[in-house]
């Protein structure tokens, strides 16, 4: 007996395991925020993605969705970045454009954009503006030559609904009203539905996804008057770029360098991050369970059956773009303040 018991001991000591490792995520619960409502456009790519997620990750934890609006996407992305434990066991989806408030010195942000790690993003869209087809504003150029402009719905600065509308009136002289506060997506489509507000603006992707904007579309409720992207989508051929529009109205040098800021937040799709100091191993972890998932066959024929796009950009890349933009630029940088009210 004592001859086994030194033997055993000599295996241990050697790292030779007497039995697997149980993996670190089995019999967990895994945490994802969503930061803005139930029925938003992130909450139906979060829960989509919550649903298949767990069985890629070693261990096969249950993983469970918290919806956390308000403040424009604010709680959520503070709470997993400064309240949340970097044990692995919290993520959450974020609004792309947050980066606005901290290069605006917004004092209500409690994160560092460049220090989330970076999980990865299951699309990357472009941004557009929707308009009201009953309401005398066909086009951009409606807009501008308008006494009194349309009111435009947005959660809070930093959000497509401020910065997209915000930047027209800044670049061009357009005279969009900008009514923020709204808890998330499906407020704000109920408040264009009750002619509250005329325009909104979000991901092109959630425009095509979905019945409520596709019955919105069949019944010619509302349509797309600008894009933010520097191409046409194929989708939208008729609708004017934002860069083709501060293109005609020959608009300063800096705004269409602002709109070059402000758009790279498209390139951010819909990012997933956890806490600073997460252990690498669960981020490795993650960043693979993340593309697994987005590759997955089911989850691809759901995705496609709900018409929702999937296009997975790695945490990496993610990592690197969030370090990019925020920049040392004095005259960006005020620029961005007085875009966002600062």
């Amino acid at each position: 007996m004592r001859l086994l018991g030194i033997v055993m001991l000599w295996l241990l000591t050697l790292g030779v395991p007497l039995q697997a490792q149980t993996p670190y995520y089995q019999g967990k619960t895994v945490r994802l925020i969503v930061s803005s409502s139930a029925g938003s456009n992130y909450d139906m790519y979060g829960r989509l993605v919550a649903s298949y997620i767990g069985k890629h990750i070693p261990g096969k934890p249950e993983v469970v969705v918290q919806n956390m609006p308000g403040g424009g996407n604010l709680i959520g992305a503070n709470y997993v970045y400064a309240v949340s434990k970097p044990d692995g066991l919290t993520f959450a989806t974020i609004n792309p454009a947050l980066y606005f408030n901290q290069l605006a010195g917004s004092k209500d942000i409690q994160f560092d954009w460049a220090k989330y790690v970076y999980i990865g993003s299951p699309d990357r869209s472009e941004d557009l503006m929707c308009m009201r087809s009953d309401s005398p504003f066909k086009t951009i150029h409606d807009v501008k030559k308008a006494a009194e402009g349309p009111k435009c719905a947005a959660t809070g600065t930093g959000t497509t609904g401020h910065y997209l509308p915000t930047l027209l009136n800044d670049a061009i002289g357009t005279k969009f009203n900008v009514v923020s506060g709204y808890p998330g997506g499906p407020e704000m489509d109920l408040a264009a539905e009750r002619n509250e507000v005329q325009c909104r603006a979000f991901t092109v992707a959630g425009w095509f996804a979905g019945d409520l904007y596709a019955s919105w579309r069949s019944k010619g409720f509302a349509h797309v008057v600008v894009q933010s992207s520097r191409k046409r989508d194929s989708r939208l051929a008729n609708v004017p770029t934002l860069f083709e529009i501060l293109d005609e109205y020959k608009a300063p040098d800096v705004m269409k360098r602002l709109a070059n800021l402000v758009t790279a937040s498209n390139f951010f799709g819909r990012p997933y991050v956890m806490p600073p100091a997460t252990p690498v191993e669960y981020i490795k972890i993650m960043r693979e369970a993340m593309a697994k998932t987005l590759s997955d066959p089911e989850l691809l024929a759901e995705a496609k059956r709900r018409k929702i796009d999937i296009e997975h950009t790695p945490g990496e890349e993610l990592e690197r773009l969030a370090k990019e933009v925020i920049i040392k630029d004095a005259e960006l940088i005020d620029r961005m303040k007085k875009l966002l009210g600062k």
